[in-house]
């Protein structure tokens, strides 16, 4: 459906009359706010192509008082972000786009899309509602991609999309799927026919969401009319009304070891075996033996569109010997149903009904439709159907099975002690009992450790130590650690000439950082200071006197300078002076008749005294900065012309920091005579912050100096007879990769080096500041953490996407990563005498890049020794040496205790 085009508009309040693009950008802003203002759930939102959105916010952000650039953009055009072969009458997106990237949503709500709508007519219309999402806190989102469903007639085998919000009932599908067919609903039955079988009948009087009905994007549904018998005999073994998923974890008889269960949940069998010799079928709850020579584990999940994420954590879960154990056992007694910080109960049932299926399908792939509805459910940043991060998911759900596990019912109040100068090794462990007092499931048990952590003010020196637990650890690639930067340093006495500087720095560093690199490359004495500055079109864009300001809003692209500045007088008072380069091909005051002043080279930037300043100090400052640039020895008085008349007084003003003449402006018709001063060296002229009004200086001249004070001088031929300006012009960027550099191969880093860049002291972020209980102030401290206990089960994720401001990156590194024997005694501070050497087991691997990509997983079968290849549904054996590669993401470990730790574990079993 295409906006019509209109001439007016009166119905909302809105006419078309001529809006400057200043107004017509505070107008939408103003009705955006509103509609934010108003949010809940059906509201309606609108789909509008990134690309046409861009040259909109192009021309809206132009400033009024100046000539516009960019024109006024076209009608709204969606073409890009539609399927082409679609529906003209019914439009649909192309999948997997991106808020931000492909397309942004406009509110209908405070009638923001009937004014620009109305405005630019176009389209076509993509409306979408917004819906509210979420357990413990309930969460808005727009619905862009609704379900897709295929309906297949079953009289004539006909299909056709049915498309409905994944919140809407069964009997609103029941009603659409009647109307587009015309069938009476009394006649109409429609099965859940996923994987093209009858999974369960779905009940026309149901009030049950679509979602909690289990069904996916684009999969299909069956009608049949009035009711044949094969649909009844063909109806799932689970009966009524597709049960998501049992209120009680089932009690199986069957051990991970495959022998009998005894009353006190130990199995007769000695030996951990992960072949439990029980099958079943995604919906059902009968278990059957396994034929012979199957083994359990090695089946595959289904996508579900884009569930890659999902099934790769998943598999190495599926595959984490003691969790497996204990969920293919009774855990119903464990579960925590009353937990606030739990959900109910249902995330651990989900959980071990699909472990139950994947030991026991062989090799049959299983569809993880149930537990899939209980994660959006619970976690709604995982619904829809866009890539996600594996490493988040793995974290939700480790810390939500904990929550539903918790055999702490009712959690007693800890008063946590001071550590009073205490050895490290008692307050440790009496706060991991105060934690377990409160936490006791088997997450914490097999994959929770705990580490030190030291805080150091900067300032007073007060130390602060605690010892907190943790589920998984996050190591930074080295690579990301750092940042290289190139900053040109510029001499204010004029004792050397612009010099370039490489420094390397913290990539999450701040300004103070740089600027320490800067005056340790460039030797800066204890009496001299730096300024850091962003030149952009030749004048200076930005000042970074922030020492805590972060360095990731300076881009790669951008052109730094720092102004090498000897320390001003306490008590002085500071003022700036900006000299800006003009009139590289014609004089100055030439330029300003034709409203063409054009600027060159890189501004001098230096501090002066609030006094008053004469047109001969400037002249000295100029000189000073220029000297080095010196090329021959010209003659003295090389300024030819007229003696210059006068333009009207310009005034200082303090507030702003600029200088202007009383007029705004100086209109191209004002007559305007060369000035020179034989007295200076240089022509010199106030000018302001447009560069759109000058006045000549000369040596009697008087200035106050504001905050900020900005003169101009003129180069003419004698200028560059006397001066190399290429010094002022070939400023580098602050990075530059060569193309050789991208082709070159990474070199591979050891994950020794990974965990001691996450083990290495470094700064507090200046978000993330430290409140000193001795300075009373926050305070950017140094964090140094320590390992002290290690888990049986260790997961580390590898940091390889990095966000910033403005950049977004992943990184292909190669970490070397042990499989066998890693050995991390030496970095756990708690001498205790145990052994941490570890085993990999499964591996959670990433392709491809940012916001998209596909997951896969490396999963060892601990009984065969074996290790296989899980990509989806797809499992294929694999071989040890094929493990490590750049795709590794995120790495699980499994302890190898020794003989006399074994033993002691056994005692202490006997004693429970």
């Amino acid at each position: 459906m295409t906006i019509p085009n209109s001439d007016f508009m009166i119905e909302n309040g809105v006419s078309d009359l001529p809006f400057t693009p200043e107004e017509e950008k505070r107008i939408v802003s103003e009705l955006t706010t509103e509609s934010e203002n108003h949010l809940k759930e059906g509201n309606l939102y609108f789909v509008i192509s990134k690309r046409w959105n861009t040259s909109w916010q192009k021309y809206v952000d132009q400033s009024s008082g100046e000539s516009l650039e960019a024109s006024r953009p076209g009608p709204i055009d969606n073409s890009d972000i539609i399927e082409s072969e679609g529906d003209t009458n019914d439009p649909q997106l192309r999948r997997l786009l991106v808020e931000g990237e492909d397309y942004v949503l406009v509110p209908q709500e405070g009638i923001t899309w009937s004014y620009i709508s109305f405005r630019y007519s176009g389209g076509p219309s993509i409306a979408r509602k917004m819906i509210c999402q979420g357990f413990h806190t309930r969460s808005y989102s727009v619905e862009v991609y609704p379900l897709c469903l295929m309906l297949t007639d079953g009289r004539d085998e006909s299909r056709t999309a049915i498309r409905l919000g994944k919140q809407a009932s069964v009997r609103e599908l029941y009603e659409k799927v009647c109307a587009v067919t015309g069938v009476a609903q009394e006649k109409a039955q429609i099965w859940d026919y996923f994987d093209k079988r009858k999974n369960g009948l779905l009940y026309p009087s149901s009030n049950r969401s679509l979602e909690e009905s289990r069904l996916q994007m684009d999969q299909d549904i069956l009608l049949e009319v009035d009711g044949s018998s094969s649909s009844q005999s063909a109806m799932s073994s689970a009966g009524n009304e597709l049960a998501l998923v049992p209120l009680e974890p089932s009690r199986s008889r069957v051990t991970i070891a495959g022998g009998p269960t005894l009353p006190n949940g130990h199995s007769t069998t000695s030996k951990l075996s992960l072949f439990p010799r029980i099958t079943s079928d995604d919906d059902g709850d009968s278990l059957s033996i396994l034929g012979k020579g199957e083994k359990g584990g090695l089946a595959g999940l289904s996508n579900l569109g884009n569930t890659c994420f999902m099934n790769s954590a998943l598999q190495c879960l599926a595959h984490t010997p003691p969790i497996v154990e204990y969920l293919l056992q009774d855990y119903s007694d464990d579960i925590n149903r009353d937990n606030p910080l739990g959900m109910c109960g249902e995330l651990a049932i989900a959980f071990g009904d699909l472990l139950k299926k994947l030991w026991s399908s062989g090799r049959n792939a299983v569809a993880p439709r149930t537990f899939k509805t209980k994660l959006a459910r619970f976690a709604p940043q995982f619904s829809g159907y866009n890539q996600h991060d594996s490493q988040e998911l793995l974290a939700f759900l480790l810390d939500g099975l904990h929550e539903d596990l918790n055999k702490v019912k009712r959690k007693p109040y800890v008063e946590l002690k001071d550590s009073d100068s205490r050895p490290d090794d008692e307050v440790a462990e009496e706060l991991w009992n105060y934690h377990k007092a409160r936490n006791d499931s088997v997450i914490v048990n097999v994959c929770q450790g705990q580490y030190k952590s030291t805080l150091v003010c900067p300032v007073c020196g007060k130390i602060s130590i605690t010892f907190d637990p943790f589920m998984y650890l996050s190591l930074p690639l080295p690579s990301t650690l750092t940042r290289v930067m190139t900053v040109t340093v510029f001499y204010c006495d004029g004792s050397c000439l612009p010099m370039p500087y490489t420094v390397t720095v913290p990539k999450q560093g701040s300004c103070r950082d740089l600027v320490t690199a800067l005056g340790t490359a460039c030797c800066l004495a204890d009496d001299e200071s730096l300024l850091l500055a962003e030149v952009y079109d030749h004048k200076i864009f930005r000042y970074f006197e922030n020492p805590l300001e972060s360095l990731s809003v300076i881009k790669d692209d951008e052109h730094i300078v720092a102004y090498r500045l000897n320390q001003m007088p306490k008590g002085s008072g500071k003022a700036k002076l900006e000299i800006l380069h003009g009139g590289q091909d014609r004089a100055v005051l030439e330029r300003v008749k034709g409203r063409d002043a054009k600027l060159f080279g890189t501004p001098f930037v230096t501090y002066v005294n609030k006094e008053p300043l004469s047109g001969t100090d400037i002249d000295a400052v100029i000189s000073g900065f220029l000297s080095p640039l010196q090329k021959v020895q010209a003659p003295s008085n090389i300024h030819k012309g007229n003696d210059n008349g006068h333009l009207a007084d310009a005034t200082a003003d303090e507030t702003s920091g600029s200088l202007s003449s009383p007029d705004s402006e100086i209109s191209p018709d004002t007559e305007i005579d060369e000035a020179s001063d034989r007295e200076l060296s240089f022509r010199i002229f106030l000018t302001d912050e447009r560069g759109l009004n000058f006045k000549p200086l000369q040596s009697e001249s008087s200035v106050s100096p504001g905050i900020i004070t900005r003169v101009l001088v003129e180069w003419n031929e004698g200028e560059h007879e006397k001066y190399d300006s290429n010094y002022l012009s070939d400023l580098p960027e602050v990075h530059k990769t060569s193309f050789s550099a991208k082709k070159k191969k990474q070199e591979a880093i050891s994950l020794f080096s990974c965990l001691e860049a996450f083990l290495a002291e470094e700064p507090l972020g200046p978000d993330d500041m430290w409140f000193c209980p001795s300075c009373k102030e926050h305070r950017q401290a140094n964090k140094k953490l320590d390992l002290w206990k290690l888990p049986d089960i260790l997961v580390f994720h590898l940091k390889r996407f990095t966000y910033s401001r403005y950049l977004k990156n992943k990184l292909d590194t190669l970490v070397n990563f042990p499989i066998h024997d890693l050995d991390l005694r030496e970095y756990v501070k708690n001498k205790n005498g145990e052994s941490y050497v570890y085993e990999l087991y499964a591996v959670s691997n990433h392709y491809g890049g940012l916001g998209g990509g596909h997951y896969t997983a490396y999963a060892k079968l601990i009984d065969d020794n074996k290790w296989y290849h899980f990509d989806d549904s797809h499992v294929s054996s694999a071989n040890e040496s094929e493990i490590k590669t750049s795709a590794a993401y995120v790495l699980f470990y499994r302890r190898v205790r020794s003989d006399t730790e074994k033993q002691t574990a056994g005692m202490s079993s006997d004693m429970d």
